[in-house]
C-alpha cells in the first residue's frame, strides 16, 4: 500500500502539486488521469523518487521514503518495477539480456537462477522462446510485454507504469491493460498507472485519481465515474460522443 499525504512540489517558484492526499491499495489497478499540465507526470515521478517533494509524505507499507537510509533506499528500489512510456529497452541487448538486467544489478543469483527467473516472467507475458530476439525485431506490443517482464522480474511490491499504451493500436492496448491487471491481482502488487487512455480508465480503473491544476479534483472507481456529477470530470472523460452514449446508457440502466 502507498499512502500519500499533503504532497506538494514546485519548480522555480511555481507550485505543480498542491497538497495531494490519496491511498493506493495492493492488488488494484490505480490510475492517474487529467489534462496535460495537470501534474500527473510530476506526481508519478515523486512517487518513484525522481522528484523530491517540498512537503508532505509518501509511505510504502508504513515506511516513509524521506526516512530511508542509503541501505533501505537500495532495498526499496528492488521492490519497485517501472514500465516506461517508450518501453526503454536496450536496443543492443537481446530480450533475455534486457529482462535479466535488474537481476544482475541487484542480486547475487547465479546465471542459471537468473535465466530461470527470466524464462518464468517471459512465459507469464506470453513471450516464451523470445529470449534471443532484439527489440527491433519485435512489434510495439511485444516490446511493451518485454518491458512488463523486466518490471516484474524482481517480484516487485510496487509497479509504476507511465502511459503503457502509448503508440499502440486499440486492440493491442487492451491486451496490455489486461496483462497489467492480471499480474497486479495475481501477485498483489500496488500498481499505479499514468494514462491518457480512456479505454483503460473504463476497463481496468479500479481506482482513479483525477488531477486538475495540481489538485486532486476527484477519485473513485470507473463505475463511480459513470455516476459522478462532478462537471470537470464529466467534461474531461465524456468529451467524445462514444463515451457520452456509454455513460447515458449506464445511467438509464441503473435508474
Amino acid at each position: 500500500m502507498i499512502e500519500v499525504k499533503n504532497l506538494r512540489k514546485g519548480f522555480r517558484g511555481v507550485e505543480v502539486l498542491k497538497g495531494i492526499s490519496t491511498t493506493f491499495h495492493p492488488g488494484k489497478t490505480n490510475l492517474i488521469i487529467g489534462q496535460s499540465g495537470a501534474g500527473k507526470t510530476v506526481f508519478l515521478k515523486s512517487l518513484i523518487g525522481l522528484h523530491e517533494p517540498e512537503s508532505g509524505t509518501i509511505a510504502f507499507d508504513g515506511r516513509l521514503n524521506t526516512k530511508f537510509s542509503a541501505k533501505e533506499k537500495r532495498q526499496w528500489r528492488q521492490e519497485v518495477g517501472m514500465v516506461f512510456q517508450g518501453s526503454a529497452l536496450f536496443d543492443s541487448q537481446t530480450v533475455e539480456e534486457n529482462v535479466m538486467f535488474p537481476l544482475k544489478m541487484f542480486t547475487n543469483q547465479t546465471q542459471a537462477e537468473m535465466l530461470a527467473r527470466v524464462n518464468f516472467v517471459l512465459d507469464r507475458v506470453n513471450l516464451k522462446d523470445s529470449n534471443q530476439r532484439f527489440p527491433a525485431e519485435l512489434s510495439g506490443g511485444m516490446q511493451k510485454r518485454v518491458a512488463i517482464a523486466r518490471a516484474i522480474v524482481m517480484n516487485p511490491k510496487y509497479l509504476f507504469c507511465d502511459e503503457p499504451n502509448s503508440g499502440l493500436d486499440p486492440q493491442t492496448a487492451i491486451v496490455i491493460d489486461n496483462l497489467i491487471q492480471e499480474i497486479t491481482e495475481e501477485y498483489q502488487i500496488t500498481t499505479v498507472i499514468n494514462t491518457h487512455d480512456m479505454n483503460s480508465v473504463m476497463e481496468i480503473g479500479e481506482k482513479i485519481i483525477f488531477l486538475k491544476d495540481g489538485i486532486k479534483e476527484w477519485e473513485g472507481s470507473s463505475e463511480e465515474m459513470f455516476k459522478t456529477d462532478n462537471e470537470t470530470v464529466v467534461s474531461f472523460v465524456y468529451s467524445s460522443n462514444l463515451f457520452k452514449k456509454v455513460r447515458q446508457s449506464y445511467l438509464n440502466e441503473t435508474k
